[in-house]
């Protein structure tokens, strides 16, 4: 998923940049580094240090999420508002379930939900795995992402993005794997992409992992490796993933990517099962 960071005309070399309102602001260098890491074969505790069972009903737990709210189109043209209601976000029966709704909120004609949990839960590298069952239906977009939490490097895309998990509703069963930075992002549509192909992602829950150490972040679906986007050296530029990060899920409707072969109401309420969302440490070396 993307964010809504698009009026920013970033200008590498210069020491400002000027905000869609026309307010200069001072720009984020972006920092370079001397020398690629080495891979140290990183491993991960086997205990998680953070998890989410789902084990518990009604609104998901307040000290593990958040909510992002609102209307706005998120960058994408979004046709959904998302809420902090149970009706699009609900723990019952050892899950999360998101909601995709057709109903009228906020000027919007769809409703959802997206899940944050930034400054709850944010990690500097480790393992999470959430397993989930995906939405059907022409015009959905579910996201199971990452997203930095403090921008040190500056507005999207320069501080990262890493999507675990999505996949449009139009082309189901394949399931698109991407990291998004200053130099490759869906912008630019040289974003670092891959895609792996699920006989039942709807019906099947399957198991989404990234795998993140200071060489690479590393996403796979059912323990098979998809994308590996490795760290070259030359800095946040291309590698932004130096920083503390935080988990996202949601059900967006429509928009630029979900809605590109138009949309199916009929389809409607569509769910995201997520049965378990869990951290490991990274083992430093």
């Amino acid at each position: 998923m993307k964010l809504k960071y698009t009026c920013i005309l970033y200008f590498l070399a210069a020491v400002s940049i000027v905000s869609c309102s026309g307010k200069k602001e001072t720009a984020q260098p972006y920092v370079n580094t001397v020398t690629a890491p080495v891979d140290k074969g990183w491993t991960f505790e086997t205990t998680p240090t953070w998890k989410d069972e789902f084990d518990y009903t009604g609104l998901p737990d307040t000290t593990k999420w958040g909510y992002d709210i609102g209307g706005s189109g998120w960058g994408n043209n979004e046709l959904e508002y998302y809420t902090n209601s149970i009706n699009n976000a609900r723990v019952a029966n050892d899950k999360l379930t998101i909601t995709l709704r057709k109903e009228n909120v906020g000027g919007r004609n769809y409703t959802s939900a997206r899940l944050a949990s930034r400054n709850k839960f944010d990690f500097l590298y480790g393992r999470v795995e959430v397993k989930a069952k995906l939405p059907s239906g022409k015009g959905t977009w579910p996201a199971i992402w990452m997203l930095p939490t403090d921008y040190a490097y500056g507005a999207w895309p320069a501080s990262g993005e890493f999507d675990i998990m999505e996949m449009v509703g139009y082309d189901p069963n394949v399931i698109h794997v991407s990291a998004h930075t200053g130099k490759y992002n869906f912008k630019q549509n040289n974003q670092k992409t891959n895609i792996t192909r699920l006989d039942d992602a709807i019906n099947t829950y399957h198991l989404y992992r990234v795998d993140w150490t200071p060489y690479s972040v590393k996403g796979y679906v059912d323990n098979v490796p998809v994308l590996e986007y490795v760290n070259d050296g030359t800095g946040s530029y291309e590698w932004p993933f130096d920083k503390r990060f935080h988990m996202l899920l949601n059900i967006a409707y429509g928009g630029d990517w979900g809605g590109a072969q138009g949309i199916d109401d009929n389809t409607l309420p569509a769910t995201m099962d997520v049965d378990y969302i869990r951290y490991y440490k990274m083992i430093d070396k």
